[in-house]
């Protein structure tokens, strides 16, 4: 059975000495409960419960699930005991209560390690910096990458470029209009009205989904606020825009990559690169079949850059590294990567001129750690979906 990574670091924090909760969080259908699954039948005495199908306003249930653990543990006189609270953003008040009642085993001294599950990544780091700091360790679980769908499914690079990184959809892709149809109905249309939707205040809900339509649309590629309003109704204002993508990319679904600059004010202040998380997400949402669009270069050239971009994105946000882009006038750099000072550009190949071009123009302005450039013959894009792009540095 295929186990990912994760797996074995959550393994070896929760059987160390009790210090710290430990948060598992990414966005829906990557395998976070699948993966606790994984772990309960490896550890022993635990109890599971989830908070998905528990009103929000219900201010007692995590009290009364947290008794429950600690009644379990005193029973089975077990020297320790684990707790799993799956969906955890979806009580009110999570962060405090377990805040008060970590604090109370901490001072009585009971073992009672404790692991919290969520898909809204905003809401949890609010929680966890809000009330539990100092308290907890995180892992955030990512899309599937095209290694990890290769050794689960024997999947290869094209397959994984169109089809993505949602294991959920694998045994639909023979069928391209229901795996579109899955994709729509159980990933996005939930995702949107579950971890976003039920959970923030959002004045134009019809606006911020036909803002992620669009922007899955166009990823990979660079657009102005100011210019994509005329194509969204009721568009409102950039900040509202703004504050939308935002919301969509702490759900996992779509990103706007900043342009690089000397100041973070310019960096804030460019126009988005948008940038889906997985690419199940763009192409689910296109017209056409992999077949037709692998026979079109241009056409297949912008998917696998988004390919290439989603890789970036999902790795930066588990090696805490940032990525950008980098355009003036008609000099143009696809990905820059940037960690405690060092700097990498990098190319995707479609037009060789017009890419060096700017890859030199770069590297005289800000004179890059390192330059790599992703054609067909030093670096195959299919070989660097393999690499874990923090090994860069």
């Amino acid at each position: 059975m295929f186990e990912r990574s994760e797996l074995q670091i959550l393994k070896k924090r929760v059987i160390e000495p009790r210090k710290f909760i430990q948060v598992l969080m990414g966005p829906r259908q990557v395998g976070k409960t699948t993966l606790v699954s994984q772990l309960l039948k490896q550890i022993h005495p635990a109890l599971y419960e989830s908070a998905d199908a528990i009103p929000a306003g219900d201010s007692t249930w995590l009290q009364q699930i947290w008794e429950s653990a600690r009644l379990k543990m005193k029973t089975q006189n077990a020297p320790q005991f684990l707790l799993v609270i799956d969906e955890i953003q979806k009580i009110a008040n999570w962060s405090e209560t377990v805040k008060k009642l970590w604090d109370e085993d901490s001072y009585q001294g009971i073992q009672l390690k404790v692991i919290l599950l969520g898909s809204s990544r905003l809401l949890l780091q609010q929680g966890l910096t809000e009330s539990l700091a100092g308290r907890f360790e995180t892992i955030y679980l990512t899309h599937w990458t095209l290694n990890e769908m290769e050794q689960a499914f024997d999947w290869d690079a094209n397959t994984f470029a169109w089809f993505g990184g949602y294991p959920g959809g694998v045994g639909l892709i023979k069928d391209e209009s229901r795996w579109k149809k899955y994709v729509k109905d159980s990933l996005i249309e939930t995702s949107i009205s579950k971890d976003i939707l039920m959970l923030t205040r959002v004045y134009k809900p019809a606006l911020m989904k036909n803002l992620f339509e669009l922007g899955c649309l166009y990823s990979g590629q660079i657009l102005s606020f100011t210019k994509i309003q005329g194509q969204l109704q009721d568009a409102g204002n950039t900040t509202t825009l703004s504050h939308y993508l935002k919301l969509l990319d702490t759900a996992g679904l779509l990103g706007g990559i900043e342009k690089f600059a000397a100041t973070a004010i310019r960096k804030r202040s460019s126009s988005p690169k948008f940038q889906v998380h997985n690419n199940a997400l763009l192409n689910a949402q296109q017209g056409n079949i992999q077949s037709d669009a692998m026979s079109k270069p241009d056409k297949w050239g912008r998917v696998v850059e988004s390919a290439i971009g989603a890789h970036l994105l999902n790795h930066s946000i588990r090696e805490d590294f940032s990525v950008f882009y980098w355009r003036e006038s008609n000099e143009e750099v696809d990905f820059v990567l940037e960690k405690q000072g060092k700097v990498i550009a990098i190319e995707v190949k479609s037009n060789y001129a017009k890419k060096k071009k700017g890859m030199d123009a770069f590297n005289r302005k800000f004179g890059p750690h390192k330059m790599v450039l992703i054609d067909n013959n030093s670096l195959p894009w299919h070989e660097f979906l393999k690499i874990n792009p923090v090994e860069l540095f």
